[in-house]
Formats: C-alpha cells, structure tokens, sequence
C-alpha cells in the first residue's frame, strides 16, 4: 500500500484543473444582480409534502412480503376500501411480488391552486429489486400539519435499467426511485400572507448589512425614500400598495432592480472529500512565507519460504515479510506575496506547487496565521 504524493504530472493536472478554474473565475468583472437573485419575498415558498402508498404492476421485482408485513397489512387494507374483505389467515398467506411498499415526496408550490398538477417522486422502502413498469395506486399527500393536499397516482418513469440470471446481474442507475411527472393533483390551497398589510419583508439569502442596506437604497432610489428600510441584516420591510394588481405590478418592477457594485464577504469554500477548493473574488492575501513537505509511506510484503531439512518430517511454511519505508521530503520555504485580487491569490498558490490535498491543508495553515483575508468553510 503506498500513501505517497501522486505522481509530478498527475499531480501537475491536478492543480491545474482546480486553479485554472480559480483564474478564470478571477479574470471576470464584477456583474451587477438583480434584488431577486438575493432576496425573496417572506411568505411566498412552498410547503413538503409526504405520502406512503403502494406501487403495482411490477414484473416480479416488489416486496418480499415475509420480511416485509406491512406492504402485506397495506394492500389488505386497501382491498377492505374497495370492499373485499380477507380474513386474518388468508391475509397472512398472501405472496404479493409485483407490489411494492414505497413513499411518495413532492413539493408544493407557491400559489398552487386546486386542480393543478405537480410532479412527485417515488422511492422504495422495503426490499424491493426494481419499480420498473410498476403503477402508483391513489395516495395521499399530507403536509406537516397532517391535512392532505394532493393526491398522487400513475405510472413511474425510471431511468434505469437491469437484468439478472444465473447469479449474475448487471444494472444501470438507480432502479428503487423515480418520478411521477404530473402525478399528483392538488386538492388545497395554501393561504399565503402576499396581499396582507400595507407592507411585505424581503428576505436575504445570506446575512449581511451592506447587501440589507443597498437593496433599501435601491428600492428607495426607485420608489422614493422611506418606502424601504433594512431592519437587520436578513430582513427589509417594503411598503407596498394594498390593491392586489398594484401590489403585484409593484414586485414585478421591484425584483427586477439592479443592485450595482454588490461584492460578497471573501469566502473559501472546501471540500475536504473530493479536495476542491473554490474562492469568490472578494478573497485577498497577506505577506507571508510558507513551507510545505510531503510524508511518503510506503509498505511492501514478501512471501517468506521455510524448508524443512531433509528426513525431518517438517512442512514447508510460507510467511510474510512486510517492509515498511517512510520518506520525508524536505519542505522549501516559499515567500509569498500580497495578493490583492483574486487573480494575483491563484498566481500565488501556483507558486507553491502542491497538490490540491495539499492545499487544504496549506489555506488553513495561513488562515489560522492571519494572512488570509477570507473565510474559510468546509463541506
């Protein structure tokens, strides 16, 4: 087993892969957004939605019902709904191989009417080999309060497939999960506060004043001052005329303003299980100087042989050698200098010449030294 540094060009495409990104990201202006791309009204969302129901049809690929009573108990049930009554015993007895026990998920959208449609995914939660082909019968879809929505039936789309035979199986994608499109009719309507007051709250999709501030500065510049003000840093209060056309002539006009010279806070974000490493521009870079060696460890077994002597009535033995080697690179000092934009940071880190694991450790080492002006997050 080796857990050294990955070869110099595998690792030399490594890095470039990551901080070429990083380059080009750094090479673009800062664009103007939109109040919509940062904000949301409060209110206006949409709700979970969650059924459990019974999928059929299936090629012989449902529940094995021995291990699985409650796709038993379920489908009984629903047969004393459709008036046929089965007795404990027989209930007990039934071998139901082209049905499946499954839970159906959707999300329900703002404004969503009665009548209208919406997609819905379906997923297993028994032992079931594949939903291929199967048919979701009637389910309905309850909301946290526990009152139902939707109604949610049809035929599943599943973009997989897979066959087995003689022991062997071969399968492509997910065969246990799919989806609905249009399979669930909702039945109610979710009250939303849009038209109540003479005022609505804008919500910022991340928490900070100077974004809060600029986005009352823009709608105050549009609509005359005092009709927006920022309460925190998430939230401003918008007066809002109170006629229900007015009111939403006037979000239309207003999501669509431009917030000029808008720069998020300096972020670093890393994902330490895949190694990437994504900087916004906002990032920038203190003096300083930086050593960074490498720890190979390397580990070889050698089958060992032991003869017996001759006439000795000894078995031969066979055992392992195991070698064991550690080299420890010798880390070069690196002075780093002051890189005040995005594009002279990745110049820097290029310099260094490390892998992007070993950039993991190297961000943290300069945060925690106070030469990164950023913050960091890991994933």
């Amino acid at each position: 087993m080796n857990t050294g540094p990955l070869p110099p060009m595998l690792a030399a495409l490594c890095r470039g892969a990551v901080l070429l990104g990083l380059c080009l990201l750094g090479t673009q202006p800062a664009l103007a957004g939109r109040i919509k791309e940062v904000a949301a009204i409060e209110g206006v969302r949409s709700n979970q939605l969650t059924g459990f129901g019974l999928v059929i049809g299936l090629d012989g690929t449902g529940d094995q019902t021995t291990q699985m009573p409650y796709t038993t108990q379920t489908m009984s049930n629903y047969l004393q709904q459709m008036g046929i009554a089965l007795s404990p015993d027989l209930a007990s007895r039934l071998q139901l191989k082209n049905v499946a026990a499954v839970l159906v998920t959707a999300q329900l959208p703002a404004f969503a009417r009665p009548g209208q449609n919406m997609d819905v995914t379906v997923s297993s939660m028994g032992n079931a080999k594949s939903l291929k082909g199967g048919t979701l019968i009637s389910t309905p879809l309850r909301g946290a309060d526990g009152q139902v929505y939707a109604l949610a039936q049809g035929s599943l789309v599943i973009a997989g497939a897979g066959a087995a035979a003689g022991g062997s199986k071969v399968q492509i994608n997910h065969l246990s999960a799919g989806r609905i499109p249009g399979g669930a009719q909702i039945e109610r309507a979710v009250p939303t506060p849009l038209l109540e007051g003479d005022s609505i709250r804008l919500g910022l999709e991340a928490s900070d004043f100077q974004t809060a501030h600029r986005v009352a500065v823009a709608i105050n510049t549009r609509f005359g001052d005092g009709v927006a003000r920022a309460l925190d840093g998430r939230t401003v209060d918008v007066r809002a005329p109170t006629e229900p056309n007015d009111r939403i002539s006037f979000l239309a006009e207003l999501e669509e303003l431009p917030l000029k010279n808008s720069v998020p806070k300096a972020l670093v974000v890393i994902n330490s299980r895949t190694g990437s490493i994504v900087l916004n521009q906002a990032v920038t870079l203190g003096p300083c100087a930086i050593a960074h060696g490498n720890l190979s460890v390397s580990i070889s077994s050698t089958p060992v042989i032991s003869q017996p002597g001759p006439l000795s009535s000894g078995q031969t033995v066979v055992a392992e050698k195991a070698n064991i080697e550690i080299r420890q690179e010798p880390g070069i000092l690196i002075q780093v200098p002051a890189a005040p934009k995005l594009a002279d940071v990745v110049r820097a880190l290029n310099a260094l010449g490390a892998t992007p694991q070993d950039l993991l450790a190297i961000l943290q080492a300069i945060k925690a030294a106070g030469a990164l002006n950023a913050e960091l997050e890991v994933i």
